[in-house]
């Protein structure tokens, strides 16, 4: 799979009309599109939470294992009817995946010269990897916190987090 690495745009079309000329750079010299890595993270949190093996899910929506595993590290991007399914499998709105992703992280910069009229720049992709929410102990927190069966008692739990978390240093 190739993606839009930058563009050229010159007036020697036939008629006069600007001709844009696509390089193309193979995904594997770049890696991974950030958006396809956070939405493949959260594929994967919400399965681990759910306690759903990459076979089960796959099964689920036609596809083997190995195509999960890529998903989830965003090597292999997700198309609408999986993502849909994937959604459907594990009882979230599509949009549940683009949690976090802000509208200026998927804004375009246009280019200095005449690819900014056109806009067809490509931004820089925005850093995702620092995000604790993501990581494996985020996900494993969230759903054993939600095993508790006592209101109460995880309502306490948070409290103490929270006073722990905004606690000064002494």
């Amino acid at each position: 799979m190739a993606r839009l690495l930058s563009c050229r745009v010159s007036l020697d079309s036939p008629y006069n009309l600007p001709y844009v000329s696509l390089m193309r750079k193979p995904v594997a010299e770049e890696g991974p599109d950030p958006i396809d890595r956070h939405v493949g993270t959260r594929i994967r949190g919400r399965r681990v939470g759910l306690r759903i093996s990459q076979t089960k899910l796959g099964q689920s929506i036609g596809v083997t294992f190995q195509q999960i595993q890529k998903y989830e590290s965003g090597t292999n991007r997700v198309g609408a009817s999986n993502l849909f399914k994937i959604a459907n499998a594990l009882n979230v709105d599509v949009a549940f995946f683009f949690e976090g992703v802000g509208a200026e992280d998927a804004v375009v910069p246009p280019m200095a010269e005449t690819g900014a009229m056109l806009g067809l720049a490509e931004a820089p992709g925005p850093g995702f990897d620092v995000n604790p929410m993501n990581s494996r102990e985020a996900f494993e927190l969230m759903h054993n916190y939600f095993r508790i069966p006592d209101p109460i008692v995880r309502k306490r739990l948070f409290q103490l987090v929270r006073i722990l978390a905004f606690a000064e240093k002494e």
